[in-house]
C-alpha cells in the first residue's frame, strides 16, 4: 500500500506533560464550588484530596486506569509522588510499563489524529490511541527490555511491586530517564502494584522470558499483589484513594478493606476518604461506573467524605491535582516508604 504518509512526519509533534505547578488554579476550583454539576463535583473533590494531604495519619492510595501518561499527565504523577502526596500506587500495566517506562528509555508519545486510515498506520508501524501516536518498534524495544531485565533476576515468584522496583534499578543502572513514576516511586519508596501486570509490554517481555527459560525462571505472583496491598492496610489503617477511571485497580484496591477482615482484622476501617474520576455509566452494573456510595454497601468505603466526578481524566486530573498541590497542605508531609516495609527494611524518614 502506497499512502504518501511518511513515518517521520507523523511522528513529529511529542505530547507535551501538563505542569500544574505553572498556574495557582485554587480560586478557579474555590468558584467552582458555589456552581452545580460536574464543577460542583470537580470542586468537592479537590477538597477532599486536600483533607488527605491534612491528614498526615492517611495513607493516600493512587489508583490508574486508562491511557494516562500517553495523554500528557505523567508529569502531573510525578509532581504529587515527588511532594509526598501520594503512598501507594494500583495501576494497569499500561500506565506504568508501555507508557512511562516507555518514556524512561527515551521514546515518546506524538499527537495524531482520529481522522486516519488505520490501515495505513500499521503499514507504518505505528500504533494509535484514540489521537496519539506511538512507534511500534519502539514499543517492541520496550518488550525485550522488560524481557533483559527479568533473565537478569533470580528465578522465583515476585509482585509486581518487586519487579517495577527492578525496572527502576534498570532505570538507575543505565542513566535513563529518572523523571518517570516508575523511578520517583522507587526513590520515595512508593509501592506500584499492577495486578495485571501481564496485559502490558511486560506481558510480552515476561512471556519471552519464560518461553526460553521453562524450568527456571521468574513468575508474577498477583495474590501475592494482593497480600502486600492488604498489608499496608492493616499497618496504615486510615486510608483515602484518589481514583483515576476504575476497572482493576479501583477494584484491588477497594477490596483490601475486605481482606485485612478475611485474615482476622475485625477492626479494620472502610477507606476514609474516596475520590473516583470517571466517564463510565453505574447503571450497567460494571465496576467502573459503580458509585462510591454503593461501595459502602459492601463494607469499603466510607460516606463522609467521597466524591464521584463523571469526568475525563485528562482535564479533571490536573485540576483535582493542581488544587491540592497549591493548597500546600502536604508540607510537612513524610514519606511512608512502605517499600522498606513490606521488604522487611527499617523504616527511616
Amino acid at each position: 500500500m502506497q499512502s504518501g504518509f511518511r513515518k517521520e512526519e507523523l511522528l513529529s509533534a511529542p505530547v507535551r506533560h501538563i505542569d500544574i505547578k505553572q498556574l495557582n488554579i485554587v480560586p478557579l476550583i474555590d468558584q467552582m464550588s458555589d456552581t452545580a454539576f460536574q464543577a460542583r463535583n470537580l470542586a468537592r473533590a479537590a477538597t477532599i484530596l486536600d483533607l488527605m494531604q491534612q491528614d498526615k495519619e492517611c495513607a493516600v492510595i493512587l489508583t490508574l486506569a486508562g491511557s494516562l501518561i500517553s495523554a500528557g499527565l505523567k508529569q502531573v504523577l510525578i509532581d504529587m509522588i515527588d511532594n509526598n502526596m501520594v503512598d501507594v500506587i494500583v495501576s494497569t500495566g499500561a500506565n506504568i510499563v508501555d507508557q512511562d517506562f516507555f518514556e524512561a528509555l527515551g521514546f515518546r508519545h506524538y499527537k495524531g489524529t482520529p481522522f486516519i486510515d488505520d490501515a495505513i498506520l500499521r503499514e507504518l508501524h505505528i500504533d494509535r490511541i484514540y489521537d496519539t501516536f506511538i512507534d511500534e518498534d519502539d514499543l517492541r524495544v520496550c518488550d525485550d527490555t522488560t524481557a533483559l531485565i527479568a533473565n537478569a533476576m533470580k528465578p522465583g515468584t515476585y509482585s509486581s511491586r518487586e519487579f517495577i522496583v527492578e525496572m527502576a534499578k534498570y532505570i538507575e543502572a543505565n542513566n535513563l530517564g529518572k523523571n518517570s513514576i516508575v523511578y520517583k516511586a522507587y526513590e520515595k519508596g512508593v509501592p506500584i502494584f499492577c495486578p495485571a501486570f501481564s496485559d502490558c509490554s511486560a506481558g510480552f517481555g515476561l512471556v519471552h522470558h519464560q518461553w526460553h527459560n521453562p524450568e527456571q525462571h521468574v513468575a508474577i505472583d498477583s495474590v501475592k499483589d494482593f497480600r502486600e496491598l492488604t498489608r499496608i492496610k492493616i499497618e496504615n489503617d486510615k486510608t483515602g484513594i484518589f481514583m483515576i477511571g476504575g476497572g482493576v485497580p479501583k477494584n484491588f484496591t477497594q477490596d483490601i478493606v475486605v481482606a485485612a477482615e478475611v485474615l482476622g482484622h475485625d477492626d479494620v476501617s472502610m477507606h476514609t476518604y474516596a475520590v473516583q474520576i470517571t466517564v463510565a455509566d453505574e447503571r450497567d452494573g460494571a465496576l467502573s461506573g459503580s458509585t462510591l456510595k454503593e461501595a459502602s454497601s459492601w463494607g469499603k468505603v466510607d460516606t463522609v467524605h467521597e466524591q464521584m466526578v463523571f469526568a475525563e481524566a485528562t482535564i479533571a486530573l490536573p485540576l483535582i491535582a493542581g488544587y491540592a498541590w497549591h493548597k500546600r497542605s502536604w508540607e510537612g508531609r513524610q514519606p511512608k516508604n512502605f517499600n522498606a516495609m513490606l521488604d522487611g527494611k527499617q523504616v527511616t524518614v
